[in-house]
């Protein structure tokens, strides 16, 4: 190529030929690369040796000292270090599931549970022989029960009962009202019982369901001149007559208070 070289003399041709001048003669092969690492950066731009001065990995180029992660490991660690490529897993117990930190980790099967003769799975949620009052769950080979939680109840304790093959009480039914409690003066009616409570023209009866029901009584009266008798409601107009505050009877004669000489008589119309 119009160079001259001198005999033994080493170079290297673009294309990555290592030539040598030998007796006269061009000889030339391609170039032998020593690559001491397992993951060689590609060589540099007019370099034909992939270089160990970082990484490649997955297509990816890592500096020498990068710390990362594989795609496919969640919890692999990988290091480059003078262009290898070194990745630590953790250590998954065997068996049972590790600490909540590894659980994304390491792939585990539940401990399944042994309690009182029977084998559960983990999650697994059953009630004891004979006591349906109790669930117990199994939790990574351990077994929690706890009690069936109950209702508040709005009934005082002596109302409360708890019926056969229940595991919460209930509330009893109110009893029956066997009569009318009058909280004014303490007195009780039995169902059906009828009174006056003071008025003599307003009349209360019992009723079944323990409440009072009330009503007055309308007087219509019929004679010009009714008489009042006392704890009597409506006026009577059969008992005779009054004058000047005094009751006289049918057909009974009296004299006037106005005029000494005439005599008055009772006549009921």
């Amino acid at each position: 190529r119009g160079i001259p070289r001198e005999p033994g003399t080493h170079w290297t041709e673009p294309g990555c030929q290592s030539c040598t001048c030998q007796g006269g003669q061009i000889l030339c092969d391609n170039v032998s690369c020593s690559v001491p690492c397992s993951h060689p950066l590609p060589a540099p731009a007019g370099g034909c040796c992939p270089t160990c001065t970082g990484c490649l990995h997955e297509g990816v180029a890592r500096d020498d000292g990068d710390v990362f992660s594989p795609s496919d490991g969640n919890c692999t660690v990988c290091v480059c270090l003078a262009g290898n490529v070194s990745c630590l897993s953790p250590e998954c117990p065997p068996g049972s599931c590790p600490s909540p930190s590894l659980a994304d980790c390491c792939s585990c099967n539940p401990e399944k549970c042994n309690f009182r003769g029977r084998t559960y799975a983990h999650g697994a949620r059953f009630s004891l022989d004979g006591d349906d009052c109790t669930t117990c769950v199994c939790q990574g080979g351990e077994v929690e029960c706890s009690f069936t939680p109950c209702p508040m109840l709005d009934c005082p304790q002596h109302q409360r009962h708890l019926r056969p093959g229940q595991c919460c009480s209930t509330c009893r039914d109110p009893p029956a009202p066997a009569g009318c409690f009058l909280d004014d003066n303490g007195v009780e009616f039995p169902v059906g019982q009828i009174w006056s409570p003071g008025d003599p023209c307003e009349l209360c009866i019992c009723q079944a369901d323990g409440s009072v029901s009330c009503q007055r009584t309308d007087c219509v009266e019929t004679c010009p001149y009714p008489i009042r008798i006392p704890g009597q409601c409506c006026p009577d107009c059969s008992a005779g007559c009054t004058y000047m505050g005094r009751i006289f009877s049918n057909n009974e004669t009296f004299p006037s208070a106005l005029d000494p000489c005439l005599s008055c008589i009772c006549l009921v119309r």
